[in-house]
């Protein structure tokens, strides 16, 4: 991936994953009350 700048100096770089993600994989109950992750309800996926 390439490498960019901003005309204020904010450098940026971009990478791929290459890692195969199982899919269908289920999470813990409790998951969302125990992480510091905010879900928005509009946009839940």
């Amino acid at each position: 991936m390439e490498q960019t700048t901003t005309t204020k100096g904010l450098t940026v770089v971009s990478t791929i994953l290459d890692k195969t993600f199982e899919t269908g994989r289920k999470y813990a109950a409790d998951f969302k009350e125990n992480m510091k992750i905010k879900f928005d309800d509009f946009l839940p996926k």
